[in-house]
């Protein structure tokens, strides 16, 4: 992979990986996936919270909808038919 970039940008860094070939793509993918799987239960934990609250926020604010656990199911049993 012969992109540098600063990691200060998030945004930046996303825009360059885009720009690599597919097989360097699947391979940092496939990376990044491997380091979250590294994580600290605390360090899981607290981004569980965090996306927790986020989403609770979201349907707060009217940007997300509920959808009941028997909808969720049957969306599931179709999907894995």
């Amino acid at each position: 992979m012969g992109v540098e970039v600063t990691m200060s940008d998030p945004a930046e860094v996303f825009k360059n990986a885009l720009s690599l070939g597919a097989h360097d793509r699947a391979a940092l993918a496939q990376r990044l996936l491997a380091s979250l799987e590294e994580l600290s239960e605390e360090e899981a934990e607290r981004l569980w919270a965090e996306e927790a609250q986020r989403r609770l926020e979201e349907y707060r604010a009217g940007r997300a909808r509920a959808v009941s656990a028997e909808e969720v199911v049957k969306k599931a049993e179709r999907l894995f038919r």
